[in-house]
């Protein structure tokens, strides 16, 4: 029998508490990504994107199990959120001004060329509006913080806060890379307040005389 593989059990970056800021070095992994701009919860491109990532996921996991013997959980959406102002995030909220790419974790063992025939077998039937936006590439973060939070995605204000003000200089550290946020509970299903959310954010150490 194959034994299932689970990340969130066996990678150490999917293990976050909450109210606990801790410190994790993330290997370089791969995912299936595609962009976005603008508000989740109104632009539209935000619910194609997750409509064409599952599709391509699913189907090389299938490859996995049957070609190579070794199966495994569809890890969770994640996505990297950015704006030109980081006030956007943390005070304003202004989610018109976010920039996305979400996001699935892949197993480093399936290659490009797997890729490529997920890509078209997802083709063949009902394919997705936006199949040939969704690529495989490797993320590198290396050194991040990250925290676990409970709650509406609206509440994440105050933590975020807290993390890039105070938690991240306070280890001698500052903000390097992109704000990651990977989805334990699916949001589509999940009530506002009981949504599980680990925060991540990738740091660097600071240069001597940096604020």
């Amino acid at each position: 029998m194959t034994t299932k593989v689970d990340f969130k059990q066996t990678l150490d970056g999917y293990q976050a508490r909450r109210g606990r800021f801790r410190i994790v070095d993330v290997p370089d992994l791969q995912y299936l990504m595609i962009d976005g701009q603008g508000d989740p919860n109104t632009a539209p491109a935000f619910a194609e994107a997750i409509e064409a990532l599952y599709p391509v996921a699913y189907r090389l996991k299938f490859a996995s199990k049957r070609e190579l013997g070794r199966d495994y959980v569809v890890p969770p959406l994640e996505g990297l959120w950015w704006a030109e102002d980081l006030a956007s995030f943390t005070t304003a909220r202004d989610k018109s001004r976010w920039d996305w790419t979400l996001m699935l974790m892949v197993p480093d063992w399936l290659d490009q060329a797997r890729f490529a025939t997920a890509v078209e077998q997802a083709r063949a039937k009902n394919p997705p509006a936006r199949l040939d936006d969704v690529r495989l590439e490797t993320l590198s973060e290396g050194r991040c913080v990250q925290t676990l939070h409970v709650g509406s995605f609206d509440d994440e204000a105050d933590v975020l806060a807290q993390l890039h003000h105070e938690v991240i200089p306070g280890h001698g550290f500052r903000l390097s890379g992109t704000h990651h946020e990977i989805y334990l509970s699916d949001f589509r299903r999940v009530a506002a307040e009981k949504q599980r959310t680990i925060l991540r954010q990738p740091v660097t150490t600071a240069a001597a005389g940096d604020a």
